[in-house]
């Protein structure tokens, strides 16, 4: 099975990284509030940042790796995969 991991920005201006197989679906039950207790007072606005290829294991732990980078080094990361997708965007 295939593992995303996620970055999603929250109604607070926060960041929550998470894991899935279907990241769309996660996402929405977030939304909902069926999803983890992190929301409760704050909602998911969007998907900041996926990354695939991953299987359970590795999935999880990139997912601890990110969630010890501080907010400057998360949003660094955030800007990096930005500017890799405008520079495949111009190649093509």
């Amino acid at each position: 099975m295939h593992w995303q991991v996620y970055i999603l920005l929250c109604s607070d201006g926060s960041l929550y990284t998470g894991i899935s197989t279907d990241v769309q679906r996660r996402f929405a039950q977030h939304a909902s509030g069926r999803g983890a207790k992190y929301f409760r007072g704050r909602a998911p606005l969007r998907i900041v940042y996926l990354e695939p290829g991953h299987d359970r294991s590795s999935a999880s732990r990139r997912e601890v790796a990110i969630k010890k980078l501080t907010v400057s080094e998360k949003r660094a990361l955030l800007v990096c995969a930005q500017n890799q997708v405008a520079a495949l965007a111009k190649t093509e």
